[in-house]
């Protein structure tokens, strides 16, 4: 007997990262998972039911250049 896998979590679940890519252009910046939500380039989602989910990358730390390192050896 054929079993079907189990169902992917909604767009609005907290395990929505489960769901899988089923379109991507890279060159125009999102891609589309299988929950039906927009992902970006920037991090940040659409929802299927229009809410928006923020960009969420990590903080960059600040590049030092050699003018700040002054007295290093």
């Amino acid at each position: 007997m054929h079993q079907l896998p189990p169902p992917l979590p909604s767009a609005c679940s907290a395990e929505r990262s489960a769901s899988h890519l089923v379109a991507h252009f890279p060159q125009q910046g999102w891609a589309l998972r299988s929950d039906g939500a927009v992902l970006f380039e920037d991090t940040g989602e659409l929802l299927p039911d229009g809410r928006i989910v923020p960009p969420h990358r990590p903080a960059v730390p600040e590049h030092t250049t050699a003018g700040d390192r002054r007295g290093a050896v």
